[in-house]
């Protein structure tokens, strides 16, 4: 064979490789999502590529690419948009521009990127949050927060938990026109972990004495200490999120110690001093059947306690809310729980759907057969339509 047809068939190896997934059948638009998670995988492999050559960081380009999906605060005839700040937090503040018959809605919405990427101000939650202020006739607040590398837990959750306070008092909330008593957090992917972990402080905070009506959790990440739950093992390479992208998210978030990525992977991160809150991430125990046939549970193997003492986030519940004791559940809000069948954080989902209905909260739980992570992200896919319509449905009903 000559040169020539070598040079032909690697690149139509690599071609492959970079275009070609295998899918579940019942994905919507099998091609397009195909075409979305190759420029993903591609980016990532150029990122790897680049930090490995030492000339910055993994997620550095990552933000400078998406830096580029950014929309500026643009008002039309339904919206009106401004960029401010709550307690020195930069938020983006929807209005809708229509008399209100009386105090509107509020949604405090905190968006995702694994607490390393994007903004409020990125072209699909800028869709997002107008539409939903659109739809509600709600005065919507989407919130910024400092991001890993560079600021690590507990910074992100402090950036959000000051914001949402700010909005929370009277008097702002006075000024927006928002009733107290109709307020809502939302968050998806880490947005949803940051949502669940606020709301969970609130509820214990004797200087805020408003509480959130609802909250809203998006496919939400919500534990670090078991890495090998069944939708882990089944959706490890499944689009958006492989599981080796997830634990590098967890990693910087909580510490940056490449160390702790490589135990993390192996499941053998957990210092002995969890073993008495493992049973609150038992999968074995809280999962409904149907997800357990064909795995065996294995415990995570413990760890160095040194790396626990050097990041303690991996038990903080300000970083993993399915930590949280039934008791401090016991305070949460009426709950709206999405979770996607092919997604590696599916099976948290809906082990915090079973603790908080035993713990007697409210639960609606909205599981999307056919959905992945991060596809209400994704505005020319059909799915992120029927996701959204059925998220604001609910918010419409319960808010």
């Amino acid at each position: 064979m000559g040169r020539r047809a070598w040079c032909f068939l690697l690149l139509g190896v690599l071609a492959a490789y970079y275009i070609y997934t295998p899918l579940p059948g019942n994905v919507e638009e099998p091609w397009k999502l195909t075409l979305i998670d190759a420029s993903l995988r591609t980016f990532v492999h150029l990122a790897t590529f680049v930090e490995f050559l030492g000339l910055c960081h993994f997620f550095d380009l990552f933000t400078s690419t998406m830096s580029l999906r950014e929309a500026p605060p643009t008002s039309d005839e339904n919206v009106t948009v401004t960029d401010t700040k709550f307690n020195n937090i930069p938020v983006r503040v929807y209005v809708p521009r229509r008399k209100p018959d009386a105090q509107r809605r509020g949604v405090f919405y905190i968006h995702g990127g694994g607490w390393s990427l994007g903004s409020a101000a990125l072209k699909n939650y800028d869709l997002l949050s107008r539409w939903t202020a659109e739809r509600l006739d709600a005065v919507v607040v989407s919130t910024n927060y400092r991001l890993a590398p560079q600021y690590r837990f507990p910074i992100q959750f402090e950036d959000v938990y000051d914001a949402l306070k700010w909005f929370l008092q009277k008097n702002i909330l006075e000024e927006y026109g928002v009733d107290p008593g109709r307020i809502g957090v939302s968050g998806d992917s880490a947005g949803g972990n940051l949502a669940a972990a606020v709301t969970l402080q609130l509820s214990d905070d004797p200087e805020v004495p408003l509480r959130p009506k609802t909250q809203s959790l998006i496919y939400p990440a919500l534990q670090a200490l078991d890495m090998d739950t069944p939708s882990f093992r089944e959706n490890a390479h499944v689009p958006i999120l492989p599981r080796s992208l997830l634990v590098r998210f967890w990693n910087e978030y909580l510490g940056g110690d490449r160390a702790v990525e490589q135990a993390m992977l192996c499941n053998r991160h957990v210092p002995q001093e969890a073993g008495p809150l493992l049973g609150r991430v038992n999968w074995s125990s809280l999962l409904p059947q149907r997800f357990l046939k064909g795995h065996a549970y294995r415990a995570p193997t413990f760890g160095s306690s040194e790396l626990a003492r050097k990041y303690p986030g991996f038990l903080d519940v300000r970083a993993a809310p399915l930590l949280a004791d039934d008791r401090r559940l016991q305070g949460l809000p009426r709950t709206h729980v999405v979770t996607c069948q092919y997604d590696i954080l599916r099976d948290e989902g809906f082990m915090y759907v079973r603790r908080l209905r035993d713990a007697g909260v409210p639960v609606t739980h909205s599981h999307v057969e056919d959905g992945f992570h991060g596809a209400l992200s994704f505005p020319e896919l059909k799915i992120c339509y029927r996701m959204l319509d059925e998220y604001l449905s609910w918010l419409e009903e319960n808010l």
